[in-house]
């Protein structure tokens, strides 16, 4: 059975979320599935759906670092907590030493991009 590979991409912002979905058919187009949250409790979900199916796999979860609820790092520990051999992306439009501190603290798990992002680089952390 062929295993189906996941993009899941969680954002408060439902423009960064249409502006990820672009760019990731862009450069993918059906290589992936992608699932897109509005919040960490959402995208939880959507991973625990996903992981019950036999050919689903998750390959990469993209975050938002500020969010209501959730911060996307503590999302992303989650995660990889849930699924085993998981990429992390954290975006931010947030420098400074609250965010370099929880992305040190990972000891290098999770990559992250600053927003505005370069879709170039975005890809490469996927396909790295």
């Amino acid at each position: 059975m062929k295993k189906i590979l996941n993009i899941v991409c969680v954002d408060d912002e439902k423009i960064v979320l249409d502006s990820l979905n672009s760019q990731l058919i862009r450069n993918f187009g059906n290589n992936f599935n992608y699932e897109f949250a509005e919040s960490a409790e959402e995208a939880l979900q959507i991973i625990d759906e996903l992981r019950s199916e036999s050919d689903e796999v998750i390959y990469v979860v993209i975050s938002d670092w500020l969010m209501p609820g959730m911060k996307g790092d503590e999302l992303l520990d989650e995660v990889r907590k849930r699924v085993d051999n998981v990429k992390t992306i954290l975006l931010t439009g947030h420098i400074d030493n609250s965010v370099v501190k929880a992305i040190k603290s990972r000891e290098g798990d999770i990559k992250c991009i600053y927003k505005p992002w370069n879709e170039q680089e975005l890809i490469e952390l996927i396909s790295d």
